[in-house]
């Protein structure tokens, strides 16, 4: 068996054991058991990955397997990762196992609600570790189809709602996506529905790439919330429960800015240098719009949703310019905002469940009644507006600095607006801290809550450690990024 598709086994393994589990002691031993193998495993991979490149080994994708399923239309079981899924998994398998500890004392229901968390991390392993352009459809909708029931049984709010126009927009984006796929393919004219031999073949004719492009670019870029399909994101987010939230933000929506590089750029890269502009202006919409939007919200979950559309939005726009450096400045961007929005998410589900209540103005002087958790909330709210040493600033950087090196006017002024988020960045994090932290408790029963248990304690840890990490350490991700990124831009080469 191939060492990825242990990915997809362990997922399985723990829904068989969630499912025979009786009691909520063997629910919770098969999730931590679980989620620290799919740790530990995409640990493994990243040193195994690096010690295959430091031996010399070259090959576009490692660990490559390949098990025919459907002849007629050549779909296979296609498995292999370069630098950029390496990354992604290590992501993947970080907000996993911390989210499970932000699921610790979920009730009621709690066996199925680990069982539809369990799926959902399954679709999301599998599309990042496969090169068949059927396979990642097929694990890309298990990872949608969860957040359906996931949102409507367990969220709050308007539930109900948030969860069926998540879905519907979703499954909108997926029919234009499936259009895409199947065009790449028929216009490829290939024997075969892998995107490195479609991508070698490089016979797509111009006019249909035209036609391809936008739907596929389009389908994924629903789910990386994509102005004006991006209003599934708050509603959704608001809605679902803490660990749901985190893994939504963290990982699903980076789903959307994988696809869009890996299958987009990288199949049809003539129609990206003629159409790219169209899409640079929408992504350069949701960067500004998503920052002016969180400054004018009064509930900690919007402020954080709004705050995910601009940073997500910030991936899409730097893949668009094109180019090696803003590419894997885009990379690094899924990174940090995997983690730091999956501590917001963490960190305002812990003072949602002790206040109860998520509206700015009902909260004041938290520093004094639960000191871990808000210097916590601190730490990310620093990392969200680019603070030097945390992930966010080496990944804006990265991204302003890469897309910078455009020479046209048209992309350098988009650029300059596009930096323009990082001071409405600072307003409304630097407002929202000093407004929920600090100043009077106006609430008298706010004075009798408890600080972080144990398990809220080790989720948090874990992502501050990560979120560092990244910050004080990148050179080594940005390195194993940058080399994988090179084969789809070289392609934009005229």
């Amino acid at each position: 068996m191939n060492f990825l598709s242990i990915f997809v086994l362990i997922p399985i393994l723990m829904l068989a054991g969630l499912w025979a589990a009786r009691g909520i002691k063997a629910i919770r031993g098969v999730m931590v058991t679980g989620a620290s193998a799919l740790l530990i495993a995409s640990v493994v991979l990243t040193f195994m990955y690096l010690g295959e490149r430091s031996a010399g080994n070259t090959a576009e994708m490692l660990f490559r397997a390949d098990t025919l399923w459907y002849a007629p239309l050549h779909i296979s079981y296609s498995v292999g990762v370069d630098g950029i899924s390496v990354a992604m998994l290590l992501l993947s398998a970080i907000i996993v196992f911390t989210g499970t500890f932000a699921s610790w004392r979920l009730q009621p229901l709690t066996k199925e609600y680990f069982l539809w968390f369990t799926l959902l991390s399954m679709g999301v392993f599998g599309f990042f570790i496969s090169v068949d352009l059927f396979t990642m459809f097929m694990f890309y909708e298990i990872a949608l189809i969860p957040m359906y029931l996931l949102i409507g049984v367990w969220g709050s709010g308007h539930k109900e709602y948030a969860a069926m126009k998540l879905t519907l927009m979703l499954m909108g984006g997926s029919a234009f996506l499936l259009i895409g796929i199947l065009g790449i393919y028929f216009g490829s004219g290939a024997t075969t529905m892998n995107l490195l031999e479609i991508a070698q073949l490089h016979n797509i004719p111009f006019a249909q790439q035209c036609i391809w492009f936008p739907l596929t670019f389009l389908g994924f870029g629903v789910l990386g919330a994509l102005f004006p399909f991006h209003t599934w994101s708050p509603d959704g987010h608001a809605s679902a429960p803490t660990a749901v939230s985190m893994l939504h933000a963290g990982v699903l929506m980076k789903l959307g800015g994988y696809g869009c590089f890996r299958i987009a750029i990288y199949l049809m890269p003539e129609a990206a240098n003629e159409l790219s502009w169209i899409f640079l202006i929408l992504t350069g919409i949701s960067v500004v719009y998503g920052a002016f939007s969180a400054c004018v919200q009064t509930d900690l979950k919007y402020i954080n949703a709004y705050s995910s559309v601009s940073h997500c939005g910030l991936v899409l726009f730097a893949i668009l310019m094109l180019n090696q450096t803003a590419a894997t400045g885009a990379i690094l961007q899924m990174l940090s905002h995997g983690l730091m929005t999956a501590l917001f998410f963490a960190l305002i589900g812990m003072i949602y469940g002790r206040t109860h209540t998520r509206d700015i103005r009902e909260l004041a002087g938290l520093m004094k009644i639960m000191p871990f958790l808000s210097v916590c909330y601190v730490i990310a709210g620093l990392a969200n507006l680019g603070l030097p040493g945390l992930s966010g600033f080496i990944a804006e950087m990265t991204i302003f600095v890469g897309s910078f090196q455009n020479n046209e006017v048209f992309h350098r002024a988009l650029t300059i607006i596009a930096c323009s988020s990082i001071v409405i960045t600072a307003v409304y994090i630097l407002r929202l801290i000093g407004k929920i932290l600090y100043g009077t408790c106006t609430n008298k029963h706010h004075l009798e809550l408890t600080d972080a248990t144990w398990d809220e304690r080790v989720a948090v840890i874990c992502l501050i450690v990560c979120v560092a990490g990244l910050g004080m350490a990148p050179f080594w991700v940005s390195h194993m990024i940058g080399e994988s990124v090179l084969p789809v831009v070289s392609q934009l080469i005229p």
